[in-house]
C-alpha cells in the first residue's frame, strides 16, 4: 500500500472512531453545576468518605486540600454523566503544599483520569444541583 493510501485509510479510521465515540446529539457534560459530590478512600484506615464541595471552596480530606473549579453534567435528556475539574494539593506540616492532581475527572470512568497518590484515592460521584452548605 502506498503512503498516500495508508494516510487516507488512517484518516478515515480516525474519523469513524470519533463519530462512534460521540453519537449525534451526545456532546458530553454541558450544564454547569454549583457543587460536586466526591468519594474519597484513605488506604491506611480503609475508610471511605463522601465529600460535598462547592465550586472554588476548598475542602479537606485527610492531608489533601481539594478545590473544585467546575462541575458539568449532561442535561436530563442525555445519558447521565458528570465531570469535574479538580485541583488537589497535599498539605504537610512545615512544607509548602504540593499539587498532586489537576484536571478533569469523569464519574463514568474514574480510572481515565485518576489521581496517583500512595495513601488517598478521590473520585467524582455526581454534580450537585445546589451548592453544599459549609
Amino acid at each position: 500500500m502506498t503512503r498516500v493510501r495508508s494516510g487516507r485509510l488512517l484518516a478515515a479510521l480516525v474519523l469513524a472512531a470519533s463519530v462512534l465515540a460521540h453519537p449525534a446529539g451526545a456532546e458530553g457534560p454541558t450544564e454547569p453545576k454549583p457543587g460536586v459530590r466526591l468519594q474519597g478512600l484513605d488506604r491506611v484506615t480503609a475508610r471511605i468518605s463522601t465529600i460535598d464541595a462547592a465550586i472554588d471552596a476548598p475542602v479537606t480530606f485527610g492531608a489533601l486540600q481539594i478545590t473544585v473549579r467546575s462541575c458539568m453534567a449532561t442535561p436530563p435528556t442525555e445519558p447521565p454523566e458528570s465531570a469535574a475539574f479538580l485541583q488537589i494539593d497535599e498539605v504537610v506540616e512545615d512544607q509548602a503544599p504540593r499539587r498532586v492532581f489537576s484536571g478533569w475527572m469523569f464519574a463514568s470512568s474514574p480510572s481515565a483520569s485518576a489521581m496517583e497518590h500512595p495513601v488517598y484515592d478521590v473520585w467524582v460521584l455526581t454534580c450537585l444541583d445546589e451548592a453544599p452548605a459549609g
